[in-house]
């Protein structure tokens, strides 16, 4: 028999504490009481799946904040060329926008006629007004400053994407790091609008050539490109299984917000944040 173990009960261990008068604890330190307390259906009488669309959204959001965290710091570090360190912040986005791909599989459990029955309540609200996940997008670079219009009612969401858009994107710091090693990066690259989405720069890709035609003599620049491309593929992954959950619950309906819906959601598929890292794979082997 497992010692401490016994009628399938486990013995709590005399060191644990357990006496919290005075001591920080696991909820205190959380502060679960406020998270906890945020979940507030607006259905009435209290739809049971209204619940499961909140924490869907607002854990998103948590996420979406971690994300904005870890991008901020791996541009700050480029910036002082301290790249390993960067990408380790980028290797945490990566597996943080896994969890958040799989997690349109939990939406994905609201079947529309569920849906429908507290729809109405949401009003004008949308993820579209997200303030975090435009944040992200302009961190990496596909910027739009329209967009702020609508953060006007919201002082702390229009600072967060103010600074965002003013602030150059991680491809940005990534390409004077560059510049800065010796690569041959145009000096109208450096001096870009940094306000201005990123736009395709065919100039670039002679230079990512290089780099991909020897590997290990440009190993960290080459595994740098190959990161990046990670966190773009992992986006567009974000995107598709938003696009298919919405398609599967709302099927043609127009947003909440006033968009045409899923239309919407597809022409986001289009847009990209680092062209010239996909452009290259075009001309490696030639």
């Amino acid at each position: 028999m497992n010692e401490g173990v016994e009628r399938n009960t486990r013995r709590i261990e005399g060191s644990v504490v357990t006496d919290f008068t005075d001591r920080m604890s696991y909820g205190g330190y959380l502060d679960l009481g406020t998270l906890l307390s945020a979940q507030r259906p607006l259905s009435e009488p209290e739809h049971h799946d209204e619940l499961l669309f909140i924490i869907q959204h607002q854990t998103t959001e948590l996420w979406l904040k971690l994300v904005l965290h870890e991008l901020t710091g791996a541009a700050d570090l480029l910036r002082e060329d301290r790249l390993a360190p960067a990408l380790k912040c980028i290797a945490r986005v990566k597996h943080i926008q896994k969890t958040l791909t799989e997690q349109w599989s939990v939406l994905a459990t609201l079947t529309p006629a569920e849906y429908a029955q507290f729809r109405g309540i949401l009003g004008n609200s949308s993820g579209f007004q997200s303030a975090q996940y435009r944040a992200v997008e302009f961190r990496l670079g596909n910027k739009n400053a329209a967009m702020l219009r609508v953060f006007d009612a919201d002082a702390a969401s229009s600072a967060l994407l103010q600074d965002a858009l003013e602030a150059p994107s991680l491809y940005d710091e990534f390409l004077r790091l560059l510049a800065r090693a010796g690569y041959d990066i145009p000096d109208g690259v450096l001096e870009r609008d940094v306000t201005e989405a990123w736009t395709f720069t065919p100039e670039l890709v002679p230079v990512f050539a290089a780099i991909y035609d020897d590997p290990q003599a440009h190993w960290a620049a080459y595994e740098t490109c190959e990161e990046l491309v990670d966190l773009e593929d992992n986006f567009q992954l974000w995107r598709f299984r938003h696009l298919k959950t919405v398609e599967r619950i709302i099927g043609g309906k127009t947003g909440t917000g006033g968009s045409s819906g899923a239309p919407f959601l597809r022409r986001a598929l289009e847009l990209t944040f680092f062209p010239e890292l996909y452009a290259v794979r075009t001309e490696i082997g030639r």
